[in-house]
């Protein structure tokens, strides 16, 4: 925690569902340990390969579709540009076949019952998220490297903790509130425009919008997709997806064919509270629906919370009159700079601290931008993703089935609308007059986060994940 530096491309990541954490960090774990093949220049030398799983990836893999991850990540697809209706056919083919490419070019004799080893037992020290790939030689030799994901897609390797990030000197260098704060009063900046300045330590300006942008039409063809998108959830809890009969009521059965005309229909069935309240929770649920259909997310800032931030965003545009490049980019920036606070501080993994991590953190982000681009002050800012957070204190993660399911994709319709509450609060609120600053409640949220019980970050064993009596295939 602390003396990272982190980009808004670190905390916003295109990928593929259903978890940052558990597919993300586990997929990308696979194609570093592909370069390390690489590098050494072993990988036409591999016979073959284990991977053993520790932890809550060993607890909720499958549910979480780790093992869906690995397997991709070491035939050398990547998650942001890889055919979403492909995973599941790819993965039944080295099922079927017993065999794997790895990188694409080397096939090597594979089992998925032998060689994928789940060791619900055994947790590795630094993280609860660990996975061990040992590849075996032709000289009888091995290559085996350990990597962890602690949550948002970040991955570090064992024995190199402490670089996680890139290493940049930032003009605005930034670990806690109080010194966001600062930077502020002494330049007069928003945070936003805090942001993109250090931004420029990493990219030319132009690279960082046109990234942003990237982002941005990645969340909306997300959220447009889902919402037009019926059927039921993969994973065997046979869970309805609902987006898109809200989409459809709330739209009177009228059909459209893009996101543009779809935003225009929207805006026209007026203000009123409940309506806005349905399309706020139907922006969330279509996210989340995708992202446990292993369809194209962005982490924002996991994949499990990934619903909050664009429900809040498409909220904004769509009933703030916002649906301009310039706001959506101040969105995005303010969202992440309030995100790499709490990792710096906290977690924003759900096995190191609960759901608090994830939904807390995703709600108090989003308070934030919408806060700022709605004409909030810096202290009205941090005030907003304050009461967000503190309004999420110890919820914990249990999902039903090891799944990102129950009640992973309701609870961002509720870290959505809780983020709306908390900016309207703090726009109608003397800041200065606030009894609790952010750094206070980001604390509070590591400290509750140390002191919970293991069976509630994201291990199934406990809360509502017992109590369903549940009968899943196996993936």
């Amino acid at each position: 925690m602390g003396n990272e530096r982190i980009s808004i491309f670190d905390m916003f990541k295109i990928g593929i569902g259903p978890s940052s954490s558990h597919t993300l960090g586990p997929w990308r774990a696979a194609q570093r340990f592909l370069d390390v093949l690489r590098r050494r220049g072993v990988l036409d030398q591999t016979e073959g390969i284990h991977i053993l799983l520790y932890g809550s990836l060993a607890k909720t893999g499958v549910g979480h579709g780790t093992d869906i991850a690995i397997l991709l990540g070491l035939s050398g697809d990547d998650p942001v540009t890889f055919d979403v209706y492909q995973v599941m056919p790819k993965v039944q083919d080295i099922k079927t076949s017993q065999r794997i490419r790895l990188g694409g070019q080397h096939a090597i004799p594979f089992s998925y019952t032998d060689n994928l080893m789940f060791l619900y037992a055994e947790s590795l020290p630094f993280h609860p998220n660990a996975v061990t790939f040992q590849a075996f030689l032709q000289d009888g030799t091995a290559v085996s490297e350990t990597y962890y994901s602690i949550g948002g897609g970040f991955v570090v390797q064992e024995h190199d903790a402490e670089s996680v990030l890139s290493e940049v000197d930032l003009p605005f260098p930034v670990d806690t509130a109080q010194e966001l704060m600062v930077w502020c009063m002494k330049t007069g900046l928003k945070i936003s425009e805090l942001v993109m300045e250090n931004e420029m330590a990493w990219r030319p300006e132009d690279e960082t919008k046109a990234g942003i942008m990237q982002i941005f039409h990645t969340l909306k063809d997300c959220i447009y997709k889902g919402c037009h998108t019926q059927g039921v959830l993969p994973g065997g809890l046979h869970v309805e997806r609902r987006a898109a009969k809200m989409n459809k009521r709330l739209l009177k059965g009228r059909p459209y064919t893009d996101y543009d005309s779809w935003v225009s229909a929207i805006r026209e069935g007026g203000k009123d509270f409940n309506y806005i309240l349905d399309w706020v929770s139907c922006f969330a649920l279509s996210v989340n629906e995708e992202n446990a259909s292993f369809g194209r997310v962005v982490t924002a800032p996991t994949n499990g919370a990934s619903g909050v931030i664009p429900a809040v965003l498409q909220y904004l545009i769509t009933f703030h009159d916002c649906y301009r490049d310039d706001k959506i980019m101040q969105f995005i920036a303010t969202a992440s700079e309030i995100g790499s606070i709490f990792k710096k501080g906290a977690t924003i993994s759900a096995a190191m601290g609960g759901c608090q991590a994830e939904i807390g953190v995703s709600s108090a982000m989003a308070a934030a931008a919408l806060t700022e681009c709605l004409g909030g002050s810096q202290r009205q800012v941090l005030m907003a993703a304050e009461i967000a957070m503190e309004h999420h204190l110890g919820l914990t993660c249990d999902p039903i089935g090891g799944l990102v399911q129950i009640p992973c994709i309701e609870r961002n319709t509720m870290g959505a609308v809780k983020a709306i509450t908390a900016a309207q609060l703090a726009l109608n609120s003397n800041p200065d007059k606030a009894k609790v600053s952010l750094d206070a409640v980001v604390s509070t949220m590591w400290e509750t986060a140390q002191d919970m019980n293991v069976k509630y970050k994201e291990t199934a064993d406990g809360g509502l994940a017992i109590k369903v009596p549940l009968s899943l295939p196996e993936c």
